[in-house]
């Protein structure tokens, strides 16, 4: 529909995009590639932390709970707990 400047890398260059087209990095369809990225990748191991551990690319990445957690919020005056 409309085209939209985008501005990147410290607003040093612009782009222009069309806002008709859906965004490939976030949500659902991203998802669907990696998913399907982790099944291409077969049985392979990759080696990480200066090669002290190893890690499947089919394992799916955990998420780490936030809950409990402190939260710093504002400029580093406030705190809160994390509830979720």
């Amino acid at each position: 529909m409309a085209k939209v400047t985008r501005v990147s890398g410290r607003g040093t260059s612009k782009r222009k995009t069309d806002t008709s087209k859906k965004s490939s990095f976030s949500g659902d369809s991203y998802r669907e590639y990696q998913e399907k990225r982790r099944k291409a990748a077969g049985n392979r191991t990759i080696s990480t932390g200066r090669g002290t551990g190893r890690r499947k690319l089919t394992a799916a990445p955990k998420k780490a709970s936030a809950k409990g957690r402190t939260r710093v919020t504002g400029r580093g005056t406030g705190k809160r707990k994390g509830t979720s």
